[in-house]
């Protein structure tokens, strides 16, 4: 290859050290100076880990020197989300007042891609607690879209999306409760994978004591941010392997019969009937066409229980979120309250209709889990709409509900545990469009086929360089 280190993937990386044919120290040290080109700009790396990143790098080369076994990601760079902890490194959440807040171990997570041989060399950054669609945040400032300044980067996982759109990263850990993998990787134009129910540790900070709410409970993952693939069911492999500490680990399921093909794929552009914008449609229709060619069998059909999903998620995340708002309050910056008051709005708590919504969800997920036997695929949008100017969702909660409604896919695939893969499928207008694979419970394996079939027809579309400040 004649591309800089920096452009090449994880998996390309690895078997690249593996082989001698470079070695980590220079992988290391290209990603670290694409670093310092790209990111004063982009504002995704808040914290560059260059001496201990560099020393790691020198150490992986004398192991693979001395004819030591490498991991499969040995001397490959990543970079992760500041909500995750990293050992020697703050998980700061984005907030001020936990900027110093030090962790004593890694995430299971991290340290799962530690064991097999990656290395650390920055945090990336997110919104305060991640409760916002859009990276800012009083302590690190905003993240800026590598295609168009004047739109978001998503979030919560914008500045890892960013990162590695531009190739400061070519592998990163976020997490996900309500897109905050998918939504990113769409404005970003990058790939990204939620994990199903229990199949990663959802431990990503030791910092918090209390225990997790009901729909954190269920929708909360740690997932991989790549900008292929292969890369993302690489880091999959590494990433699921047992935590004690999480009651919901779940193992991967034994090799078995595989879904007779072809398989069924559900299709829908407009969940909820909403409305979708053409560009959206046509990133849908676009992906629909290339696993047609792909063997596999498209049905545009409307999904089960949409509308019943949408009121079950609002009515779990604005009890839970006004239960700890007004201690949180004071820690959030001006902003971020500003986009929780709207996305709650004025919702009175009700602890028969919180059991109920529980009670629901249930029911949601047996039809769900009864379509899927019909159709073990959906292909749907991330968002309906292309990714929001940059200050639209402190517009007010007409434009905040709207924006809920755009992901109603999305935060559907969460209420119910459902693995997805979230990749580009084209350019439009200047800004990266995306779609998603969702699978039943279990059938990851579904998500990254079907993934990498429509890969292969639609291309890559990253690293870019930032684009110039729109006119």
């Amino acid at each position: 290859m004649t591309n800089p280190l920096w452009q090449w993937s994880a998996s390309e990386l690895a078997g690249a050290i593996r082989n001698r044919e470079c070695s980590s120290e220079e992988v290391v040290r290209a990603h670290l100076e694409r670093i310092a080109t790209v990111n004063p700009e982009m504002n995704a790396v808040t914290l560059v880990l260059e001496e201990e990143a560099l020393a790691a790098a020198r150490r992986a080369d004398e192991e693979v020197a001395a004819g030591a076994a490498p991991g499969p990601l040995h001397g490959v760079p990543i970079t992760v989300k500041e909500n995750v902890d990293l050992v020697g490194t703050p998980t700061t959440n984005g907030v001020v007042m936990l900027g110093a807040s030090m962790p004593q171990r890694d995430a299971p997570a991290v340290a799962h891609l530690r064991a097999a041989g990656a290395i650390p060399i920055g945090r990336t950054n997110l919104p305060d607690f991640s409760l916002r669609y859009h990276t800012d945040n009083d302590l690190h400032g905003a993240t800026r879209n590598p295609w168009d300044a004047s739109r978001t980067p998503g979030g919560s996982s914008g500045g890892e999306a960013a990162a590695i759109a531009t190739g400061m990263s070519p592998l990163g850990v976020g997490n996900d409760m309500s897109g905050s993998l998918r939504y990113p990787a769409q404005c970003c134009g990058i790939a990204s994978f939620r994990p199903g129910f229990g199949r990663v540790s959802r431990v990503r900070s030791r910092n918090f004591s209390e225990p997790p709410m009901f729909f954190e409970q269920v929708a909360a993952v740690n997932g991989p941010m790549a900008r292929c693939v292969g890369d993302l069911r690489l880091a999959l492999s590494i990433m699921a392997h047992f935590d004690p500490g999480d009651p919901c680990w779940t193992p991967p399921p034994r090799d078995g019969a595989r879904t007779p093909a072809p398989i069924r794929v559900a299709v829908t552009a407009d969940p909820g009937g909403w409305g979708c914008s053409p560009v959206v449609a046509a990133g849908v229709e676009n992906a629909a066409r290339a696993l047609a060619e792909a063997g596999y069998a498209i049905e545009k059909i409307e999904l089960p229980l949409v509308e019943e999903s949408a009121q079950v998620v609002k009515r779990l995340i604005d009890t839970e979120v006004r239960s700890y708002l007004p201690v949180m309050r004071t820690m959030i910056s001006e902003d971020a309250a500003t986009v929780l008051d709207s996305f709650v709005g004025d919702t009175v708590p009700d602890l028969h209709a919180y059991m109920k919504a529980i009670a629901k969800r249930h029911a949601i997920a047996r039809e769900w889990s009864l379509f899927m036997q019909r159709y073990p695929l959906v292909l749907g949008p991330v968002s309906t709409q292309p990714a929001f100017e940059v200050g639209h969702d402190l517009t007010g909660p007409e434009n905040a509900l709207a924006f809920i409604r755009s992901i109603t896919l999305t935060k559907i695939c969460s209420l119910l545990g459902l693995p997805s893969v979230a990749l580009p499928v084209g350019v439009s207008g200047g800004l990266p469009q995306g779609v998603q694979l969702i699978a039943a419970r279990c059938h990851e394996d579904l998500c990254f086929d079907a993934a990498e079939a429509l890969e292969a027809r639609v291309g890559v579309f990253t690293p870019i360089d930032p684009h110039p400040e729109p006119s």
